[in-house]
């Protein structure tokens, strides 16, 4: 149950009436039991000085694409109050008309573009009013009963009003039917919300938590006692199994749901999921639709619920699963038959929420946030439906309520104003050596270039603190820390599986974990020799290889898989020897004939293998700071200080080669760009004739 979380000192400390607002906006929206992610709108009424220096009444109201969770005051768009009233003698206005409308009743022309359901906010007459995706209220708004129980339970306090699409219609007959009985304190929008409203900020927010709190306490009262879903159909399976089972499954379902474009998912096993996906009822429920416009619009017209049970085992999982999401594409293109109009285009015919008995629920998106945020929405849809089938029986939107809300004009509009996706844009990239000078190069770029990143090292603190930046500079989910020691076996697996559970899969390795000593042969230690290839050639075969099964699992249609890249880090080294490094420049070589035989054998698979050859990355390297260095400087006759000009000068280009160069390369072999190369050797070294690749 909410809980009032107004603070009169706070308020007192806010400047002015939209500072108000935004505040009460944040309060609502960072509550996800009252208001979606990027759903519900609030509003006040102000006098403001127009360019002219005149007074004018304005409607504030919150901008379209704004989350009311964090939303700051450049959040709202200001609307001539005057203006908008008007609209509410015409006859008839569609939605392109009326945001044509609005677009020039903006008090500021460079605002953004206000809601959808401006007119809804300025036909009431109250000064402040907020409408809200609540649970409660919406378990009642969407139960076949609903209309009896809100008369019921509230009487003259509150209205009930049909569904109708939010626009210009909706907003009048709200309007009407407060004219009517103009005593009533809120509105319960059929199948949509709940609208509240008062004399100030604090009234207003104060007066939607009674009603949900009082719908809350109804709808828990009748639920009382009751199985949630008529019970468990099958029992979920234990954690540490049903994880195992997860892992192996993400990357079949990854493939299953990347037809059209990869995706990433998000693997959610809370009890809620399970007790969900795992109930009698629940399936069946979740086919109705779903309980709101917002809902729609997030998760889809409807999930996918795998027929499955967990003692048949992983294959059957894996054929219930293509044979559904076949089932479901076909099912999608004839429900966009039976309702398209105007020749609009057909969305992805793919399930954003996926729901196995036992295991959970997996929801997709182009990145994790976009999957996460179909999580939050599908939680709020089955809290809902657990409501709406305690006081009565669900009923969701219709086949056709719903296609005209997915394909929404005004919504596709939005879609439009999205940015071009960035160039690993649904990728999932695994960094080993993450905390190192090339590493973190590497896993910035590709973060920059809109990747996942798992940011992998040995010193785990270290890939933390990597991860960390990565995540404040790009956004929540961008990137991952986990503790690799690429040559234990069983470190190597537990990455890979942390990467899978993390994100869905994996697109691209990039193998940059180090190791280097430089001595004379008779000072080389048998252990240093054995160290060297162990992390250098057998961490890099044991990443290369537990890669390869997750990309492999990856299949689109049960024959064709995503592909995917390895990138190796070789060195210069490699390709041409060295004086006191025989231990590092045979396993660098080696690291080379690797990616020659590894691309030979996953061609088939669409799986691209290259290696990277650098040259003396120095700024910023622990290697070079510690005996490498020092070592490298003896073997070439200068003192340490003079080491970056030693090598600057040796290449053709007179150069100080970077880690940012080599994390450039490394996009160039992880992107598009290079779908054609495999096998391949790039340089990094400023030209050195003696590493030419012939």
């Amino acid at each position: 149950m909410p809980v009032n979380r107004w603070s009169d000192v706070e308020a007192a400390a806010l400047k002015d009436e939209l500072a108000l607002l935004a505040y009460r906006s944040r309060l609502l929206g960072e509550d996800v039991t009252i208001v979606n992610r990027g759903g519900g709108n609030t509003s006040a009424k102000r006098i403001l000085q127009d360019h002219r220096g005149e007074t004018v009444s304005v409607l504030t109201v919150k901008a379209s694409g704004f989350d009311l969770r964090g939303i700051t005051e450049g959040g709202f768009t200001d609307v001539r109050l005057d203006d908008a009233l008007r609209t509410r003698s015409s006859d008839e206005m569609n939605d392109e008309a009326m945001v044509s409308y609005l677009d020039h009743a903006v008090l500021h022309p460079q605002a953004p573009r206000p809601s959808i359901e401006t007119l809804l906010h300025a036909f009431l007459p109250a000064a402040h009013v907020d409408h809200t995706h609540a649970d409660a209220p919406l378990a009642l708004c969407t139960a076949a009963e609903g209309e009896t129980l809100v008369r019921r339970l509230f009487g003259e306090e509150a209205l009930w009003v049909p569904y109708l699409r939010s626009g210009f219609r909706m907003a009048r007959l709200v309007a009407e039917a407060l004219a009517e009985r103009p005593k009533a304190r809120a509105v319960f929008l059929q199948k949509h919300g709940l609208l509240t409203w008062g004399e100030d900020s604090k009234a207003c927010y104060l007066a939607g938590l009674e009603f949900i709190n009082r719908c809350d306490t109804f709808v828990n009262e009748r639920a009382e006692g009751r199985r949630a879903f008529g019970g468990a159909r099958v029992m979920a399976l234990d954690p540490e199994p049903r994880r195992a089972l997860a892992a192996r499954y993400l990357p079949v379902l990854r493939g299953a749901l990347s037809a059209e474009r990869r995706v990433v998912i998000r693997y959610d096993e809370s009890p809620q999921a399970l007790t969900f996906a795992s109930s009698r009822e629940g399936p069946t429920v979740a086919q109705e639709g779903l309980a709101c416009p917002d809902h729609v619009l997030v998760t889809g017209v409807r999930p996918l619920t795998v027929e499955w049970e967990p003692g048949q085992g992983f294959e059957a999982l894996t054929d219930a699963t293509r044979r559904g999401a076949a089932a479901y594409e076909e099912a999608y293109r004839a429900y966009f038959q039976r309702n398209s109009h105007d020749n609009v285009a057909m969305q992805e015919p793919r399930p954003r929420i996926v729901l196995v008995p036992g295991l959970g629920m997996f929801t997709s998106g182009k990145d994790l946030r976009a999957a996460t945020v179909t999580a939050e929405t599908y939680h709020r849809a089955m809290a809902i439906m657990r409501g709406a089938s305690a006081v009565g029986r669900f009923t969701s939107l219709t086949e056709r309520e719903a296609f005209e809300v997915e394909y929404w004009p005004l919504e596709l509009y939005k879609l439009t104003l999205q940015p071009l996706e960035r160039e690993l844009a649904r990728r999932i990239a695994l960094v080993t050596g993450g905390a190192g000078a090339i590493g973190r190069a590497i896993a910035a770029r590709f973060a920059e270039a809109g990747a996942h990143v798992v940011v992998a090292d040995v010193e785990e603190r270290a890939a933390r603190d990597v991860a960390q930046r990565l995540v404040e500079q790009f956004g929540p989910g961008t990137a991952k820390a986990v503790r690799l020691d690429v040559t234990d076996e069983t470190s190597v697996r537990q990455a890979l599986r942390e990467t899978v559970l993390t994100y869905g899969g994996l697109d691209v390795l990039v193998a940059s974990a180090g190791y280097a000593t430089s001595r004379p042969l008779q000072e080389l230690p048998l252990e240093e020799w054995q160290r060297t290839f162990e992390v250098l050639v057998t961490g890099t075969f044991l990443l290369a290889r537990e890669a390869v099964a997750v990309m492999r699992q990856q299949q689109v249609d049960g024959e064709r898989s995503l592909g995917g890249s390895i990138v190796l880090l070789a060195s210069k080294a490699g390709l041409a020897p060295a004086r006191e490094a025989a231990a590092y420049g045979s396993a660098k070589a080696a690291v080379l004939h690797f990616a020659r035989s590894l691309a030979e054998e996953v061609g088939s698979d669409g799986i691209r293998v290259n290696s990277l050859a650098p040259d003396a990355i120095i700024e910023g390297s622990g290697l070079w700071a510690g005996q490498w260095g020092q070592a490298r400087a003896h073997a070439h006759g200068v003192p340490m200080e003079d080491l970056p000009d030693f090598y600057r000068q040796r290449n053709a280009l007179k150069v100080n080669v970077t880690a940012e160069d080599v994390a450039e390369a490394a996009l160039f072999f992880a992107s598009e760009r290079a779908k054609a190369i495999t096998g391949a050797v790039l340089t990094v070294d400023g030209g050195l004739r003696d590493a030419y690749v012939r």
